[in-house]
């Protein structure tokens, strides 16, 4: 059973100025993510614009990367659906991919009761992948709070949360009552990453286990060190790290996600591309302190 801990990168989706897919993109992006010692690569989530994605488009991102890893880096496919026989057949396809853990995504739109969340996510667990939950209540409208959060990890197959419900004392619970209580002996690992970038150190300073980052589709290498650094306690390289990203932060989340991320990656040089609709393109002002963010880190822009 691998660790899921450390920097993974939400990898955007690359795209063509016509709004198709960059192909030969995607496998930059991903040699890219691993030559600069990234822990691990999450497609198909948000960041990925899933829900402007068809089947085919899916299944030939997953082919692609699994050819391009080979066993390099964890991958984590997002499998996540508010209908949960779509949601267990893009986890039974993670599977047969060789993926190593799913990201599955509160049910967004119906906002399901407790009893329905729980067996959704039983249901998706069963398929037999480790599945990590993400909670992110501004996104599906439902969070899950932590004595919920407790019933879903005593599903065998529940491995730990992407946590972006964006409240730190709601982290600081799960990390407390649930994954803490699990490092003891003959527990199974139950790990906490954070969905936001800027609250990557707090987190790890109170016991979590690391970050699936935006960022870190431009900057994979820095974001690295950060959580390398919290996870070796050496949290005054780790303030230095995390304050020189803040402006970054900041600026890549002044708009939805993921379309300063992708305007960001294309400023660099780097596979990027327009999002797709109903994601239009970022405002000029907001560009404005998109580039002053990244010149301020020795970026240099296209």
């Amino acid at each position: 059973m691998k660790a899921f801990k450390g920097a993974y990168t939400a990898l955007i989706t690359p795209m063509l100025a016509d709004g198709t897919i960059d192909w030969e993109g995607w496998r930059r992006l991903i040699n890219f993510q691993i030559d600069q010692g990234i822990d691990g690569l999450v497609p198909l989530g948000t960041t990925g614009e899933n829900p402007t994605l068809d089947e085919d488009e899916e299944d030939r991102l997953i082919a692609i990367l699994m050819e391009e890893t080979r066993g390099r880096a964890p991958v984590i496919i997002g499998t996540g659906s508010n209908d949960t026989r779509h949601a267990v057949a893009y986890t039974r396809r993670a599977r047969e991919a060789g993926a190593d853990a799913a990201l599955v995504v509160t049910p967004y739109y119906n906002k399901p009761n407790d009893s329905g969340l729980i067996g959704h996510f039983r249901a998706v667990a069963a398929v037999g992948l480790p599945v990590i939950i993400y909670n992110i209540a501004s996104r599906t409208g439902r969070n899950i709070p932590t004595g919920l959060m407790e019933q879903l990890a005593e599903i065998p197959g529940i491995l730990g949360v992407k946590e972006a419900s964006g409240d730190i004392n709601q982290m600081a619970e799960v990390i407390q009552r649930i994954a803490i209580p699990r490092r003891g002996p003959g527990a199974g690992p139950f790990w906490v990453l954070s969905g936001d970038d800027g609250l990557c150190l707090p987190l790890m300073a109170l016991g979590g286990d690391g970050l699936i980052s935006v960022i870190s589709n431009l900057l994979p290498g820095k974001v690295a060190a950060l959580t390398r650094a919290c996870a070796a306690g050496n949290f005054e390289e780790a303030r230095r790290i995390h304050y020189e990203l803040l402006p970054l932060v900041k600026a890549v989340f002044i708009e939805t996600n993921p379309a300063p991320i992708k305007r960001a990656m294309s400023l660099a040089g780097l596979p990027g591309g327009p999002a797709r609709l109903p994601l239009g393109p970022i405002s000029p002002a907001s560009e404005a302190a998109l580039r002053a963010a990244m010149t301020g880190l020795g970026i240099k822009l296209i």
